[in-house]
């Protein structure tokens, strides 16, 4: 994740704040202040229309339907449910940094394996045959079998890795976050870009620090680092179509000032996800209302 501040127009920032949505948490740390999600400030994200046709922005909150553990100290990166309703998560930190197969509730890992130590893992995306994970500075993308999520491909790419989701029911692009405000648009085989970046945007404004990633039905759902939001975007067009307030959920409290909200996985034929945060004890099953 970047180690940029990038603060959004006052008029956004004052949305924000007068809807109460912002977050207060920052993301990624390795006990070093060089670390990419390392910030003081907050970002995103309401507005009250939209930039389409003038059609509004809806705003939903989180509502949750169950409470579960999380492996302990899991610098959570990337989230997904496997077609055997586990979770996928990749995790990041340097020396830490892993992709691991658990059961929810689960706080041991069914399956896990390791990046080098000189790779910080980010995010994740399962497509029709592969496990694509991505690091943060190295331009790395680690591709692996889904089964035995050993290492058998590796792609590159510029500038940095945040984000990661596999869009369509045939999984036929890979959407990629990198920090700023703009969406990658990806070859799931080859990785390689296959269409212009896309702006997203709230009200006209750019949505700056898009990271974790979540694709369903055509939408992308995104963490935005520094915010208690999750944001719904068109990727086609970069429009924000709705701004969902999950604060509050970590009840236990984080243990430093980057265990921030991240990891959202939809869970296949339901209207329901799993959301969690960055070295968070709890799991959260949600739907947005």
């Amino acid at each position: 994740m970047g180690s940029f501040i990038t603060s959004f127009s006052s008029r956004i920032t004052a949305l924000a704040a007068a809807l109460g949505t912002v977050g207060a948490l920052a993301a990624c740390s390795n006990d070093a202040p060089a670390n990419p999600d390392e910030a003081t400030s907050a970002s995103p994200a309401s507005s009250e229309k939209g930039e389409e046709a003038g059609e509004a922005v809806e705003h939903l909150k989180v509502s949750v339907k169950e409470h579960t553990k999380m492996i302990p100290h899991t610098f959570t990166q990337g989230l997904e449910v496997d077609p055997d309703g586990n979770l996928l998560v990749g995790t990041g930190l340097y020396g830490q940094s892993r992709l691991m197969r658990v059961k929810p509730g689960a706080e041991e890992a069914t399956q896990e394996v390791s990046l080098s130590t000189e790779y910080f893992g980010e995010g994740i995306a399962q497509t029709s045959d592969a496990i694509w994970q991505l690091t943060w500075k190295a331009g790395q993308a680690v591709k692996r079998d889904p089964v035995t999520l050993e290492e058998v491909g590796r792609a590159t790419y510029e500038g940095e890795g945040w984000g990661l989701c596999a869009l369509g029911a045939d999984k036929t692009q890979l959407i990629m976050s990198d920090g700023s405000s703009q969406l990658r648009h990806l070859d799931p085989q080859t990785f390689e870009e296959v269409a212009p970046r896309t702006d997203v945007t709230l009200e006209g404004q750019p949505v700056e620090k898009i990271n974790e990633l979540e694709c369903v039905d055509g939408n992308v759902y995104a963490n935005v680092w520094m915010s208690e939001d999750i944001l719904r975007i068109d990727p086609q067009s970069g429009a924000v179509t709705a701004v969902i307030d999950a604060s509050g959920l970590n009840e236990n409290g984080p243990t430093s000032i980057n265990d921030v909200l991240n990891g959202i996985a939809h869970i296949p034929g339901t209207n329901e996800y799993w959301i969690t945060g960055k070295r968070w004890v709890d799991l959260y099953r949600v739907t947005f209302e």
